[in-house]
């Protein structure tokens, strides 16, 4: 780990108590390890906007029963072979089942890998749980 630096900053109170409040209904242990991960999750964010190689998880929720649905996603994740570093399958209940892709690559390929595959009919939910690859966050 590298050497830490103390350093200190000015911040009107009423900001330092919305601080104070949002750390007390976490479980960090002191405003330092807030902050840490509050600037990780910013780097992260640009490096999104910055269209930087990324890793992420798509998650779907969706209907097992609907027509080709299964055969469309699976042809979907074929044509985008080159993103996908693995998938996982669960059935939620009889007519439900759940998929988390993790993918990787520049921000706007998952982007829209993401958005093709909410498009099918039978498709209920989509959503994209974007991270960094790590590089910039050291």
């Amino acid at each position: 780990m590298s050497e830490l630096t103390r350093l200190s900053f000015s911040i009107e109170q009423d900001l330092l108590d919305k601080l104070e409040a949002l750390i007390k209904n976490t479980p960090y242990q002191n405003r330092s390890e807030f902050l840490r991960d509050l600037i990780r999750a910013k780097l992260v964010d640009q490096e999104w906007e910055a269209n930087e190689e990324a890793i992420g998880t798509i998650t779907l929720i969706y209907d097992h029963h609907s027509r080709l649905l299964n055969e469309k996603l699976t042809e979907l994740q074929h044509d985008h072979h080159q993103n996908i570093l693995a998938s996982t399958h669960v059935h939620l209940n009889h007519d439900l089942c759940a998929e988390m892709i993790m993918v990787k690559g520049r921000a706007s390929e998952i982007k829209h890998l993401e958005a093709l595959l909410q498009q099918p009919k039978g498709v209920l939910h989509a959503t994209l749980s974007m991270t960094s690859t790590g590089k910039q966050l050291r």
